[in-house]
């Protein structure tokens, strides 16, 4: 079996598990309780700090067959089970770096049409969705004024002011942070342990010191030194992988 990357293996699969972004999830998950889900959402942030994520879960919770009693999807329903593989017809997911014109957006426009198959919501998910062309951002737009019922947009970007002022107008903007560097560390704390490994906490806090906020990058850092490195995982160790000079070895040279 191929390996999965660390990012990806300890993905959030519910809202308990997305990290540093406490006032987001509390509003999306009081939307979820209280039947009031928008029909779009605009997830803007740095990059790795939790956008797709949440823009998955929040896919699979307002089509749950099973929710529990803090908005969380069960995850093993026939409909969670159906978005978490990507087989299912109700979730849409679209990359505009790579998709990005009119045509791209016509096929949405066409899809959208349809009702659900199985899910009570169609969901489609444009990640990047700054990278549109002028002319895809108007069809996109026509669509987000007179949205049918069964249909939620949930859009994703890092550059929030490249996103024009009519789309932004029809959709309910959260804006995500870099994730604390201790919220970070914990976390990093918390990936080794499941590993099987161990690392130092002054380990972890500069592996989230380098990673500027961003758990994607932040994993990644910890899968090079638990790759390089056996036993417990020590800051000066941590240093040689990533090919840092340590403070200690810097303070020294300044004295000369």
């Amino acid at each position: 079996m191929a390996k999965v990357v660390l990012y990806r293996k300890y993905r959030a699969l519910t809202f308990d598990e997305i990290i540093g972004q406490d006032n987001i999830v509390k509003t999306v998950r009081q939307a979820l309780l209280t039947d009031q889900v928008g029909h779009a959402y605009l997830l803007a942030g740095p990059r790795g700090v939790g956008k797709t994520s949440l823009a998955r879960i929040l896919s699979r919770a307002v089509n749950c067959l099973s929710l529990d009693e803090k908005g969380n999807p069960c995850n093993q329903c026939e409909v969670c089970q159906a978005f978490l593989k990507q087989a299912s017809l109700d979730l849409i997911e679209v990359d505009a770096a790579s998709h990005r014109g009119i045509d791209d957006i016509r096929f949405l426009q066409e899809g959208s049409s349809f009702v659900p198959v199985l899910a009570k919501k169609k969901v489609f998910i444009i990640d990047e969705v700054h990278m549109l062309t002028k002319e895809a951002f108007n069809a996109l737009l026509k669509t987000l004024e007179e949205p049918p019922a069964h249909l939620l947009f949930i859009l994703a970007t890092t550059e929030i002011d490249k996103v024009p002022e009519t789309v932004l107008s029809r959709c309910q903007i959260f804006v995500f942070n870099r994730l604390a560097r201790d919220t970070l560390a914990a976390h990093l704390e918390k990936v080794a342990g499941a590993e099987g490994r161990e690392i130092e906490p002054k380990a972890a806090e500069l592996i989230a010191k380098l990673s500027y906020g961003g758990g994607r990058d932040a994993l990644g850092m910890l899968e090079q030194v638990l790759l390089f490195t056996d036993g417990k995982v020590t800051l000066e160790e941590t240093e040689k992988v990533l090919g840092l000079i340590s403070e200690d070895i810097l303070s020294e040279l300044t004295k000369k």
